[in-house]
């Protein structure tokens, strides 16, 4: 496979010339086309978020020969390699099958309102590794271009974890989304300090609970306001931390997770 492919994105600034491959032109002067059989029709909905994943498996390779499979019936818009290789699977005009049974601010089929882009990298089960920088500076070029030309707002590049809280947890704890907020890239804040306050947690009741629930939801997350501080709380808890508050991933709202959900509201009320 190597061989047919171009150099990593060295230059940003200047995005390599492609040539069409494989049936379609690629909607960003980044990518090579590679197509997956695995999309359909968006059904008329417009697109609304970048989801950023990552493939969970031993290798690129692998990932790619297993979204292009028409028998596994998953895939994704782009992947970006670990060296800066892009590849796009589906056009953005089709509606991937990357994010599965997800909600995000009222929209309950995120597959049709968003791009998919699958980070190659091992993830959880494979010891969480890092993210190399050549990686990440060609997803930044990647989200600019797909955010500028489709008018995605920055607060809606999104981790799967964020829209599937109780079934995922990609891109994970590791992923630099500070590096991206730099860029103009996703919504970010400085976290707030860890301290040793327990938190509220999974049994919890109250007018804490609830408000913490109203906050989350208002923010984005799929979640019943009960007062009751459940299963599915805590897993949208989870992911929050994993994205906002990485420090300690353990799905417990103390203190330095609430208030850095409260400082994203009050600075996306803001913008």
């Amino acid at each position: 496979m190597g061989g047919r492919f171009a150099s990593p994105i060295t230059d940003i600034s200047h995005p390599p010339r492609r040539v069409p491959m494989h049936g379609f032109i690629p909607d960003s002067p980044y990518a090579e086309a590679v197509a997956s059989p695995s999309h359909d029709s968006r059904g008329g909905k417009p697109l609304q978020a970048i989801i950023l994943h990552y493939t969970g498996m031993a290798t690129g390779p692998a990932a790619l020969a297993r979204l292009c499979d028409p028998a596994s019936e998953v895939s994704a818009h782009y992947v970006v390699e670990e060296d800066g290789r892009i590849f796009q699977l589906v056009p953005e005009a089709r509606r991937a099958w990357h994010a599965g049974k997800s909600f995000w601010a009222g929209e309950t089929d995120m597959n049709a309102a968003s791009v998919g882009i699958e980070i190659v990298n091992g993830g959880h089960d494979f010891g969480s590794p890092p993210f190399p920088p050549g990686q990440i500076d060609a997803l930044i070029a990647l989200c600019r271009d797909i955010a500028k030309r489709r008018e995605i707002p920055p607060q809606n590049i999104l981790a799967h974890s964020d829209i599937a809280p109780d079934r995922k947890r990609d891109p994970g704890e590791r992923f630099p989304w500070a590096k991206l907020a730099a860029a103009g890239l996703g919504h970010y804040v400085s976290p707030h300090a860890i301290g040793d306050d327990t938190g509220l947690s999974l049994g919890d009741a109250g007018a804490e609970v609830w408000d913490l629930q109203r906050k989350l939801v208002a923010y984005g997350y799929g979640l019943e306001v009960t007062g009751v501080y459940d299963k599915k709380t805590q897993a949208v808890v989870t992911a929050f931390q994993r994205h906002f508050r990485p420090a300690r991933v353990d799905g417990k709202a103390d203190r330095s997770t609430r208030e850095t959900l409260l400082d994203l509201i009050s600075d996306g009320a803001e913008t």
